[in-house]
């Protein structure tokens, strides 16, 4: 469907009502039956006035179970690819979508919601920009940060756990799911945010939806490592450790990463590493201590990535961090 009838339908006539409440009244008990849903602070959601809601992505599902928190629609913006079918674009804008183009400063998208929000009605923003499945939270977009400026509207922090595992091809699982919602956040209204203004906001909303992440049993993001071993990477996987934000911690019990540089791994070091931490197994040696780690299956932690090589940007350093935190259950080897 054309981009820009689907824009002028969210901002000039909203949702289609008897489309959008229908659809609810199927949508909301079958989430409370089938998912044993579950909404905690829903007291902090304004009951009148506009306002943005900031969320983790995990699931297609994520927009229709956000929306059973609110009394009023929520409008929301959805990749392009999902208007390219006709009926289905139709379904989701008379649902309240509207598009966005990912990866280009979409300036149609924002003035939509800023429409939105001018006529006194809700958006919800995903700030990581896409669906993050495994592990913890993404990295925020700073046009959540943005519209909250040029807008002057609260946001609302939330977060919700479980989707991830909802769906398996087109098998639609029984999972518990739960949402909590924190207090809205306010900022001072300016004419035109610049980007480092927009990114500093963005930057003081994500950390409370990772707050609500966290309180509902999230994986937590990487914060504290140990690096234990005299091994040669030792120096270089501390730099690169400390140059993404990540506290080196000698205590292996308070650490979200285990560094292990030789391969000598003791049943008792294991034990002390906790049941959610990350083990990185790391140098040539690294396929001798692996081999130990698997042998004692019940301690090992669930979240193990190999390196064996001879630097090549140090695993593209780390792949990036683990894909910036959002590591998973996975053993990798980069070849040497």
């Amino acid at each position: 469907m054309d981009a820009a009838a689907l824009h002028r339908r969210a901002r000039e006539k909203g949702v289609q009502p008897i489309v959008y409440w229908l659809v609810r009244a199927v949508l909301q008990p079958f989430f409370h039956l089938y998912f044993r849903l579950s909404r905690i602070g829903r007291e902090h959601m304004p009951e009148d006035g506009p306002y943005i809601v900031a969320a983790n992505h995990r699931s297609f599902l994520d927009p229709f179970i956000i929306a059973t928190i609110a009394r009023r629609p929520l409008y929301y913006v959805a990749k392009r690819e999902l208007f390219e079918k006709r009926w289905q674009g139709w379904l989701l804008n008379a649902l309240g979508a509207f598009p966005v183009d990912r990866g280009n400063s979409d300036t149609e998208m924002l003035d939509t919601a800023r429409a939105i929000l001018a006529r006194g009605d809700s958006v919800l923003i995903f700030p990581e920009g896409t669906r993050i499945r495994p592990g913890s939270l993404g990295r925020p977009r700073r046009g959540v940060g943005r519209l909250a400026l040029e807008t002057g509207v609260p946001v609302v922090p939330v977060a919700l756990i479980g989707t991830e595992d909802v769906r398996r091809k087109w098998r639609i699982r029984p999972r518990k799911v739960r949402v909590r919602i924190g207090r809205p956040l306010t900022f001072p209204r300016v004419q035109s945010a610049s980007p480092e203004l927009a990114a500093a906001v963005t930057d003081r909303i994500w950390p409370c939806v990772m707050l609500q992440w966290e309180w509902l049993g999230g994986l937590p993001p990487l914060r504290r490592a140990a690096v234990l071993g005299d091994g040669a990477w030792a120096a270089p996987l501390t730099r690169v450790l400390e140059r993404a934000g990540i506290a080196i911690d000698a205590e292996v019990e308070r650490a979200d990463l285990v560094v292990l540089t030789d391969p000598v791994v003791s049943v008792d070091l294991l034990t002390r590493i906790p049941p959610r931490a990350g083990v990185l197994l790391a140098g040539a040696e690294a396929a001798v201590a692996q081999a130990r780690v698997a042998r004692i299956g019940s301690v090992a932690p669930t979240d193990a990535v190999l390196i064996a090589t001879d630097d090549r940007g140090l695993g593209r350093q780390l792949r990036e961090v683990f894909a910036t935190a959002g590591r998973e259950a996975t053993v990798e080897r980069i070849a040497a």
